[in-house]
């Protein structure tokens, strides 16, 4: 009891400090002002190829919007690993408002349908970016990792609740005025997420790879396909989540056939029936809230696919239209908690350097997913009908779940933060500036090592390879062969020849018997450049050092 009572506090304080996070909130507030135009604008744009060109123009409509997307998403998502992020979003809310704007001009003036559809396909292919970018910037900004779950939690929440209020305001606008207006209301949300970004204060925000030899975007684009294909927990989790986005996009085509033929709701019911999955969807965004004093967010995982999956197998095998509100409300829920739970654990695991270009593997992945889960379907229901394809769609997650649960909890395990190391590098000046996931991150790629008295760890003129922390034990450090310093648990070595790109300028030896955290040369310029505070700090303390070399004896660092 009292455990569930510390857990509640933990999440509440946690959901508090998204709002009392300014740079948090504003991030917060611009997906608002997104996801609400989205939803405005779809609605409007689909009403508009509806009056044009009847269902068939609809249709290609979807095509234009999600096929080029998904073959982009990829590409597009590098812009945020090698630009800075807040950047790579304004321009794209800036340029999708220019280009909705623009949109909305040609519906006023009567100009050809084609150009409009040209201006919707370019205007989603300007906007691939943002997601991605929204979700790698999140873990630099927030302070914990409880934060950055609640704050996952946040962002599903504004996400079901603009699934409302777009719609709502696009149909309020379309009875007493044009398709026009809505697409004008749409360019001043995107503008006004725009100015919330541009007023995040991030004077550290990571660029990453400046001033590097950069590959073709192909290339570039297909880290994010190595990384997930280099790391079997990933593979199993995305897989996983393109099971569950495969089913959904098969039940958009479910949900109008059971209207039709299962629950004899007709036209209303399929607005109903999609209703309740975004009520659920909104219930289970606050439970979400809930997982963000939770360091393993597995099990909220593999239930959330659960709760997609047992619901169906329900309706298709007892079909009451109030029975299927219900149970399609529960898909709703899942939903949400997969979201907050993937997004989150893809954070913890990937690399800063390449988040965003992973996130933009998942943005393909939905997009091709839920478009082919809407075509296999069809002769699913020709085949077996819609109880039966009910049956054998909402079967198929849960059995996935159960062959693949123990693999996915292991990356739970990866994602625990690494207490001492965590420890070790918070106390030290040029990490201490670092937020709390990308200093997880690090501290999760030290390597310990253990050294016999005596042992020289770095020689004064060798290159440097490793950045140093004692942990236990005591190291000499020496220049021309006289000792300047002596090194306990805390102290650390190595960084002026990793910062500075010049040969070891001392001498570091095993006084006793040490235990040593070591830390690559790519993983420590990667997190100390890629974060101007940190760079900021790194570079004061090397030049500390310098100045204070031998006669005057000092902490000279190797």
């Amino acid at each position: 009891m009292g455990g569930l009572k510390t857990h509640l506090t933990d999440s509440a304080a946690a959901f508090k400090g998204v709002f009392g996070n300014p740079n948090l909130r504003k991030l917060q507030l611009a997906w608002a002002a997104v996801i609400v135009g989205h939803w405005a604008y779809l609605v409007a744009v689909a009403v508009f190829a509806y009056d044009v060109g009847g269902t068939g123009a609809v249709g290609l409509l979807v095509v234009i919007r999600t096929v080029p997307a998904a073959l982009v998403a990829p590409f597009a998502a590098v812009l945020a690993d090698r630009y800075r992020r807040t950047l790579v979003m304004i321009a794209s809310n800036l340029l999708r408002a220019l280009l909705i704007a623009g949109a909305g001009v040609c519906v006023y003036a009567d100009a050809p349908a084609e150009i409009v559809y040209a201006i919707v396909g370019i205007a989603m292919l300007v906007g691939t970016p943002f997601r991605p970018a929204l979700a790698a910037l999140t873990p630099s900004v927030a302070r914990t990792p409880s934060e950055l779950t609640a704050a996952n939690a946040v962002a599903s929440t504004l996400e079901s609740i603009g699934y409302f209020m777009g719609p709502a305001l696009a149909g309020l606008l379309l009875a007493g005025a044009g398709t026009e207006v809505v697409f004008f209301l749409t360019t001043f949300t995107f503008a006004l997420s725009a100015l919330f970004i541009w007023r995040v204060d991030l004077a550290g925000e990571a660029v990453h790879g400046a001033g590097e030899r950069r590959a073709d975007i192909f290339s570039e684009a297909l880290v994010g396909f190595r990384t997930v294909g280099g790391d079997s927990r990933l593979r199993i989790l995305l897989g996983l989540f393109s099971a569950q986005t495969l089913v959904a996009g098969a039940l958009t085509v479910l949900i109008v056939v059971m209207a039709f033929e299962l629950l004899d709701m007709g036209e209303s019911g399929v607005g109903f029936l999609n209703s309740a999955i975004g009520v659920g969807a909104l219930i289970g965004s606050i439970i979400a809230i809930s997982l963000a004093g939770m360091r393993r967010l597995s099990p909220a995982f593999i239930g959330g696919l659960v709760l997609w999956g047992i619901p169906l197998v329900l309706i298709g095998l007892w079909s009451t239209p109030a029975l299927a509100l219900v149970l399609l409300a529960i898909v709703g829920a899942g939903n949400s908690l997969v979201d907050v739970a993937l997004f989150t654990l893809i954070q913890r695991a990937v690399p800063d350097e390449v988040l965003a270009r992973v996130f933009g593997v998942i943005q393909f992945l939905w997009i091709a997913t839920f478009g082919l889960g809407g075509i296999i379907v069809v002769p699913l229901v020709d085949w077996l009908g819609a109880d039966g394809a009910l049956v054998v769609a909402g079967a198929f997650l849960p059995v996935l779940a159960l062959l693949t649960g123990r693999h996915l909890y292991r990356l739970d395990a990866a994602a625990e933060a690494p207490g001492p190391g965590l420890s070790l590098l918070r106390s030290i000046p040029i990490f201490a500036p670092l937020p709390g996931t990308p200093l997880e991150h690090l501290a999760a790629r030290l390597v310990p090592l253990r050294v016999d008295a005596g042992t020289v760890v770095v020689r004064q003129g060798d290159s440097g390879d490793r950045f140093y922390v004692v942990v236990e034990g005591e190291v000499d450090i020496a220049v021309d062969g006289e000792t300047v310093s002596e090194l306990g648990p805390g102290g650390y070595f190595g960084e002026i020849a990793l910062i500075r790109d010049v040969p070891r300028t001392a001498t570091a030896t095993a006084r006793t018997a040490v235990v040593l955290y070591a830390l690559e040369r790519e993983d420590f310029l990667a997190a100390v450049t890629g974060h101007a505070p940190s760079a900021e700090a790194a570079e004061h303390v090397a030049s500390a050092r310098l100045a204070s070399v031998p006669p005057t004896g000092a902490h000279l660092p190797a």
